[in-house]
């Protein structure tokens, strides 16, 4: 049975580009946090490190774990399945460890109707501008305009789930974003008041999705 000196789970969740896996490394080198491998039916994209990036595995393997209920949460993303398994994950939280978990919106729905015994914090992260995003994503699929035009149609549907999250940061500057994330976390650790201002967020919403 959890107890306080359990740890907690972190959600970051965005659409692609906005930079969750950049601010969930960088948490992950604090004391106590450790990121949540995920395993992934996708191709492992240059400088990922099979096993500690991802699990890299085929669909028939993926589909073994489903029918052995192995998930904590699986979903389907551009055409790859990405999954967290269960046990690795509640093993760190009994060791009083913060594991971070680097999953979208359809798997944090998840991992919050399982309704664990764990405290969890949720967080989305948004682009400062859609300008902002295809610039980005650009950048990363120099080759592929295709890939970028599918990105930028599935940001329109993501960032619709933003409402379902406990916060919402704009990553405008990793490092302002990182230290706004931070401060989040302590004070929902240490139940302390809450720097958070929903209509400046409901705002913003607004400004992407015009």
């Amino acid at each position: 049975m959890p107890i306080n000196n359990d740890g907690i789970m972190i959600i970051l969740s965005s659409p692609s580009g906005a930079g969750k896996t950049t601010l969930v490394n960088l948490l992950s080198k604090l004391d106590n946090f450790e990121i949540s491998i995920s395993h992934t039916t996708r191709q492992p994209r240059q400088n990922e490190i099979p096993n500690k990036d991802y699990y890299f595995t085929d669909e028939k393997e993926f589909k073994r774990l489903i029918g052995n209920s192995e998930f904590l949460e699986y979903a389907k993303v551009f055409n790859n399945l990405y999954g967290t398994t269960r046990t690795p994950v509640i093993d760190k939280l009994n060791k009083g460890k913060d594991v971070l978990f680097d999953i979208d919106w359809q798997g944090a729905d998840q991992i919050k109707n399982n309704k664990l015994d764990y405290k969890l914090i949720t967080f989305f992260i948004l682009p400062p501008s859609k300008e902002v995003l295809f610039e980005r994503l650009s950048n990363r699929h120099m080759k592929d305009k295709l890939i970028v035009e599918e990105r930028m149609k599935q940001f329109e549907r993501d960032v619709l789930h933003w409402i379902n999250y406990d916060y919402v940061i704009i990553n405008d500057d990793l490092n302002k974003c990182y230290e706004k994330i931070l401060k989040l976390i302590k004070a929902e650790k240490n139940d302390d008041s809450k720097d958070y201002d929903l209509e400046f967020i409901r705002n913003h919403v607004e400004k992407l999705t015009s």
